[in-house]
């Protein structure tokens, strides 16, 4: 049984690696894995505030003449380096080095299988999707600093309310069709488009509470919203 989780950077690092998060994080994922043989998990890790952090820089010095590839660039290396503190984290239940290309990768060795970003014109959760795709997975567990989806930006519409369950085709419409780099989404257009083609199912849930995530581990009532499929 594989799990995919798409690990927001926001509750890895909001501005720098969160040890104490990680640590309880860790000490969650070993109990779950020691639960049965047949557990396994993929985690690709975003790069969360110092991603952002870079590409403002990026941002500050270039101008107007800044490309959003070359800020994605920025924010991919971000990812790569939060996901080698996870795998180092988890020692040997994950013995396999953190995979970049999704397309690429072959074998699942272990229990635990990292990844990260891998090039620009996506987020890291589009690359979650593709590693469900190949591993077989029918759920990505999206993970980030919000506990529900919301009809629109709470922080702009007085008026938005949390969503537990929605269609592909009335997430799209929240979401749009284009990504740009550091965009704060709950779940990317470019991953949207291709989960609903593989009739994925998606749930958002905030990550940083792990009571509600190993309730979602467990497969008990949990604090989220479901899209796709229900």
């Amino acid at each position: 049984m594989t799990k995919v989780l798409s690990l927001g950077g926001s509750i890895v690092a909001p501005e720098g690696p969160d040890a104490a998060f990680i640590s309880a994080f860790r000490d969650l994922v070993v109990e779950y894995l020691e639960g049965g043989v047949e557990r396994r998990l993929i985690f690709v890790v975003g790069g969360g505030g110092p991603a952002r952090q870079w590409q403002k820089a990026y941002r500050d010095v270039v101008g107007p003449e800044a490309a959003d590839a070359d800020a994605d660039w920025v924010g991919v290396m971000a990812t790569r380096l939060n996901a080698q503190l996870i795998k180092a984290c988890l020692g040997h239940w994950c013995p396999q080095d953190v995979v970049i290309d999704p397309t690429a990768v072959e074998l699942f060795m272990g229990r635990v299988m990292v990844a990260a970003g891998w090039k620009p014109g996506w987020s890291t959760d589009y690359d979650a999707v593709l590693l469900a795709e190949r591993f077989d997975a029918k759920e990505v567990l999206n993970l980030s600093n919000i506990a529900k989806v919301y009809t629109a930006d709470p922080k702009l519409d007085p008026a938005a309310r949390p969503i537990d369950s929605i269609s592909w085709n009335d997430f799209r419409a929240i979401v749009g069709e284009e990504w740009s780099p550091g965009k704060n989404l709950p779940f990317d257009p470019i991953a949207t488009r291709k989960a609903a083609a593989l009739g994925l199912k998606v749930v958002c849930a905030a990550g940083r509470d792990l009571g509600n995530l190993k309730a979602i581990l467990a497969g008990q009532p949990f604090v989220g919203t479901t899209i796709g499929p229900q």
